[in-house]
């Protein structure tokens, strides 16, 4: 599976597996089932919640190791 990266969207990132949508709500991106997040990039989404994406990019690519 491909490493996740900051221009990966949303949507591409909950398509591959259901996990991420426990780590993007738990750096508190509680709309990723909206339409319009669905389109963003992580470096989007990271800079709407005022979240560091580094640190968000890293944590998924974690969860996607285990």
């Amino acid at each position: 599976m491909a490493k996740i990266s900051k221009d990966t969207t949303i949507g591409e990132i909950v398509k591959m597996k259901p996990a991420y949508a426990e780590t993007l709500m738990n750096f508190g991106m509680g709309c990723i089932g909206c339409p319009a997040s669905l389109a963003e990039t992580v470096e989007e989404a990271a800079a709407v919640h005022g979240i560091d994406v580094n640190s968000l990019v890293k944590a998924l690519n974690e969860v996607e190791d285990k």
